[in-house]
């Protein structure tokens, strides 16, 4: 990490500001030093998952300090319908209202939030104002709202093909709404105490089920070894839905607890039951309330080994078994302190096991339906939960100094989140792959599409090895978790695909196990938001439904400041070459780092498809575009990297090649650029620094070439370069991103106010 003094260090953060305004004491957990034997992930001896419903990275986090949230400079633009025919470059931010949006009176002109003036009407980003639900009211945490429809075909509607605006318009307004640190400060507090993943997405454009069969399994069925039974044993294709299979069926692929259970590592899902078992039901049949069973999350329990395993097998006792509170739930009449203590035997095992050193290597935990976020239950109903969680795991040291507990997402609802996620080429001309998609197209649902990657999700690693409010920026999905304890138990689960595998990091750069960071950072205190015994009795309460007049719109800005940001093993670039003889454009990906990536391509011609080319480290791949007179293509990598090409085709236009290569010498990042002009003509060329304001100019006679190498010191590795040529108003390349040195570093002080980019 660069060098700061801790003064200036906790003004760039704001960690000052944030620490002063609890008034709780220091969390144990930050207190807590890890198990540092050998300054390994062999340090980690329990992994531990803790996996809620339904919500959309922005939605939690989009205005937390120091991650890709709304104040992101690089946002993509769509194409935005004119009210007179045609489209304009938008943010993507302002998506398209929809006809139904516009006839109910909950849209508004584009124009009044920086969009185009004669555009269609638009829903940008809201937040409900709390006054409207109750006067007075300050924070959104304990209020009901509805949800939006989550389906695959849902999903992929609003994705559009990667054009990624039909959001509100599909899913209605709530679809953008936000939360700010007022309305969950407890999630906001983790964050900033551990470490927040912004590049976490979910693994399928699909309900509940299919992700956490991500989870459980590492796939959807999508698998070569079931032959013609298919998923179900009967023909069933990859699971896109909720419920047992097309055909009624249990399906039958193989589990990871299944794996961890022959290689001799211990497991367990801790859980509540309610209801039959195995049917499986959604929060517990002949439940009065939510706040019992397991929502019908515990997706092996759709599996047939499970459903049939003996009742003293280990798959029928580390997955099948559970508390049961239903059966215990006390009377209306009875105190507060009878119902906290009902609630909080939800833990009965968990607990048991941490406080008696018995915590499995591997564990799931599965909430009822009201505590998981899901969007017609209370968001600080789960911050409730998860304190219980991190309390239990900390009231043992020991334990807690060997554990690393992931809190994630299974799927974002269908709810927007404004990174396009990665994807797969689904036909040659939306892109290539240099590794191969093998199973991450179906077609036996409608539509025809790919799996995944679907929206962002939040994700916090909490654990002694990732304190310190860092920011890591990998790409990550639920496979992840798989990989994460692959790497620490030396198992494989064969159901990962090639491609995912490849894109969709082991988690290990979250982690600093070699030398781990202590730093305390107090925690606010969640114990209002149990739910009270009315609710917990089955009296929930309205659902608040918000109207145009209720909500805060437009695009919010972001805490100020900077967090610290991981290392990541992210190295690539991007090169265009004009071929004005044949009126075509090709842009060469190039992949100079440790991982794979996906380069996302966006054009200005609406009718070019998005396009998603994933190229291996050491590995290249080029696409060419046709160009009419203009072209204007737009290039996005993980952690802020983008590419811009905008120029024109014919006699006398700028045409210039622009190679870059970084450096890290001393850990000091750095980047060279090398611009030779291309044309017949000279050209006068400059290079404005959109973070300093700095501008070069080079006169280049033809095929003439200059260089320049600028450090980026002082905005920690980040740069936004735009080259432009004289004369020609169509020509501007702009190079922006993040130079990583191997050490950790900051987050982009463009994100956190801390600097105005010049254009």
């Amino acid at each position: 990490m660069h060098h700061i003094d801790r003064r200036k260090f906790l003004q760039l953060t704001g960690t000052a500001a944030i620490t002063s305004s609890f008034n709780t004491s220091i969390a144990k957990a930050l207190a807590i030093p890890a198990n540092n034997r050998t300054g390994s992930i062999r340090d980690v001896e329990h992994i531990v998952i803790l996996m809620q419903e339904n919500r959309p990275f922005d939605h939690h986090f989009g205005t937390l300090r120091g991650v890709r949230g709304y104040s992101d400079p690089r946002a993509v633009e769509i194409h935005l319908p004119l009210k007179g025919g045609g489209t304009a470059p938008a943010s993507v931010f302002l998506q398209p209202a929809g006809a139904d949006n516009i006839a109910a009176g909950f849209s508004v002109p584009p124009g009044n939030f920086g969009g185009p003036p004669n555009g269609v009407d638009v829903i940008p980003p809201f937040r409900v104002n709390p006054e409207s639900v109750s006067p007075g009211l300050k924070s959104l945490g304990l209020t009901y709202f509805p949800g939006t429809g989550h389906d695959w075909d849902e999903i992929h509607a609003a994705w559009n093909e990667g054009r990624y605006d039909n959001w509100p318009a599909q899913q209605g307004p709530i679809a953008v709404s936000y939360m700010t640190r007022d309305d969950i400060p407890y999630h906001c507090a983790l964050a900033d105490a551990f470490t927040v993943g912004d590049a976490y997405f979910c693994s399928a454009m699909a309900p509940t089920n299919p992700n956490r069969d991500y989870m459980f399994s590492g796939c959807i069925g999508n698998v070569n070894y079931l032959g013609a039974g298919g998923t179900d044993g009967l023909g069933a294709g990859p699971v896109t839905y909720n419920g047992l299979s097309v055909n009624d069926a249990y399906f039958v692929w193989e589990t990871l607890p299944e794996v961890l259970e022959a290689a001799g590592v211990s497991w367990k899902i801790y859980q509540d039951l309610a209801g039959t078992t195995f049917a499986p039901d959604f929060g517990g049949s002949g439940s009065r309330t939510s706040f019992a069973g397991n929502f019908g999350d515990t997706t092996v329990l759709y599996f047939k080994q499970y459903a049939t395993a003996a009742t003293n097998s280990p798959l029928f006792q580390n997955a099948a078994t559970g508390t049961a509170i239903v059966n215990t739930i006390p009377d209306l009449a009875a105190s507060d302190a009878a119902w906290r203590a009902w609630a909080e035997s939800l833990f009965a095992n968990f607990r048991s096991d941490v406080q008696g050193g018995k915590l499995p290597q591997v564990s799931w935990i599965v909430a009822p339906a009201g505590y998981t976020e899901h969007s017609d239950w209370a968001i600080n109903y789960g911050a409730w939960y998860i304190s219980q969680v991190v309390d239990i795991l900390v009231s043992n040291p020991d334990v807690f100094s060997k554990t690393v507990l992931i809190l994630n997402y299974d799927e974002a609802d269908g709810s927007f989140d404004h990174i396009v996620p990665p994807s797969v080429p689904t036909t040659p001309a939306n892109g290539a792959s240099t590794v191969s998609i093998e199973n991450e197209i179906v077609t036996t649902s409608i539509p025809h599409g790919p799996i995944g990657f679907a929206q962002r999700v939040p994700f916090v690693a909490i654990s002694p090895w990732s304190k310190g409010g860092y920011v890591n920026s990998q790409v990550f999905d639920h496979t992840s978790l798989v990989q994460f304890i692959e790497k620490r138990f030396g198992v494989f689960e064969r159901n990962i695909s090639p491609w995912r595998r490849a894109v969709a990091g082991d988690l290990t750069t979250v982690f600093n196990f070699a030398n781990p960071n202590d730093a305390p950072v107090n925690l606010p205190t969640t114990t209002g938001y149990l739910p009270p015994k009315t609710e917990l009795n089955g009296v929930e309460p309205a659902t608040f439904v918000p109207t145009l007049d209720d909500v805060i719109l437009g695009v919010p800005v972001q805490e100020k400041g900077i967090r610290p940001a991981r290392a990541l093993p992210y190295e690539m670039d991007v090169q265009g070459s004009v071929n004005t003889s044949n009126s075509t454009i090709v842009l060469t990906f190039i992949n100079t780092g440790g991982a794979t990536v996906v380069f996302h391509v966006r054009s200005g011609n609406p009718a070019d498809p998005v396009r998603y080319y994933t190229v291996e480290p050491g590995k290249t791949l080029a696409g060419v575009w046709n160009v009419a007179s203009t072209y204007d293509l737009s290039v996005y990598c993980p952690n802020g990297f983008a590419r811009f090409f905008s120029g024109s085709v014919g006699g006398s236009v700028a045409v210039l090649d622009i190679g870059t290569t970084y450096g890290s010498q001393g850990g000091r990042p750095s980047i060279h650029l090398k611009i030779k002009n291309a044309a017949a003509n000279a050209a006068d060329v400059t290079v404005l620094d959109a973070y300093t304001g700095n501008v070069s100019t080079k006169h280049l006679q033809p095929h003439a070439t200059f260089s320049e190498k600028l450090v980026l010191d002082q905005f920690f590795g980040w740069y936004d370069l735009i080259v432009r040529v004289g004369g020609d108003p169509n020509f501007e390349y702009e190079l922006a991103g993040h130079v990583e040195t191997g050490q950790d570093s900051f987050s982009d002080p463009a994100l956190g106010g801390l600097v105005t980019l010049k254009g």
